[in-house]
């Protein structure tokens, strides 16, 4: 496999870069409220923090309060992650840890002290096919299966994709432009186009259309190196997978003929055994018997 170079000064994603910024809340509330059935206007009462990958929403000059009692957290993920509770537990520890020593709360004493409620959303605009939403849990983690309930922790993945969650999408149109420009990109690529072509075409497109308009034309450059780099990686990762895939099977009709031989097997009956075994025509049988039986 050609080796593939990976622009690493652009680590941000899209998702991040157009709503994980101060200058956009009027969007991240439209987001907010399309998830939640709110309707809340004023932008001042929010601050946006971004911790890694993912979105952190919080009341202005005030940490006691956030947003309708919630501590928010938004993630973008490409690839189904099974993982996200186990990540969510990890960056909710440390925004507890921070909201306690800041309010100064006592927590080894009997008085109950009350913490917002956590809300962990991932927004899913992968390829593969997924439900529209899902609720990962802890407990499917665990190495003994625990269904009591008592230890755990929820990440609740929206699939963004046409099809699965079209009337979110519709009561949030940041949310459905984000996804306009991701699909156009897709489609680029799907064309023909190279990863560079299909990030510019989708952006002049978009500008053209007034999809995200203002956003594209302040920050075109920095949306096209990220639009780059992301689904440049993506390439790269996909075919760094199919690459393992082809190992692994190799090695399995390797092994798989060695064990032939040991039972003394013939060559025409392991012929057949591979074939239905993995899938092969006679050709590729004859191949790897001819590699393998030495």
């Amino acid at each position: 496999m050609a080796e593939r170079k990976i622009n690493r000064k652009y680590k941000d994603r899209l998702f991040r870069l157009r709503f994980g910024s101060e200058e956009y809340k009027e969007d991240i509330l439209s987001i907010y409220n399309a998830l939640n059935g709110t309707s809340y206007r004023n932008v001042d009462d929010i601050s946006i923090t971004t911790i890694d990958d993912v979105i952190y929403i919080k009341m202005k000059n005030d940490v006691s309060l956030l947003l309708d009692g919630n501590m928010s957290l938004w993630e973008q993920q490409s690839s189904v992650n099974p993982n996200m509770p186990v990540r969510g537990l990890l960056y909710f520890g440390n925004l507890y840890d921070q909201y306690i020593k800041m309010n100064k709360l006592n927590i080894y004493g009997k008085k109950l002290q009350k913490i917002p409620t956590p809300e962990y959303i991932v927004f899913y605009n992968g390829e593969e096919d997924y439900e529209p939403i899902t609720k990962l849990r802890l407990s499917d983690a665990f190495i003994h299966k625990n269904d009591s309930g008592d230890f755990e922790w929820t990440a609740t993945v929206y699939n963004l994709n046409k099809g699965k969650n079209d009337e979110l999408l519709a009561k949030c149109r940041p949310l459905s432009e984000y996804m306009e420009l991701v699909n156009r990109i897709r489609d680029n690529q799907k064309n023909g186009m190279s990863v560079n072509d299909a990030v510019d075409s989708a952006v002049d497109s978009c500008i053209e259309d007034g999809i995200m308009s203002d956003f594209l034309t302040k920050h075109k450059a920095e949306v096209r190196n990220v639009c780059i780099t992301e689904f440049d990686e993506k390439v790269y990762t996909d075919g760094i997978r199919e690459e393992g895939r082809a190992e692994g099977l190799e090695q399995g009709i390797k092994s798989m003929i060695e064990v032939f031989k040991e039972l003394g097997i013939n060559q025409e009956n392991a012929s057949v055994k591979l074939k239905e075994k993995f899938n092969l025509d006679n050709t590729q049988a004859l191949l790897y018997l001819k590699k393998y039986w030495i």
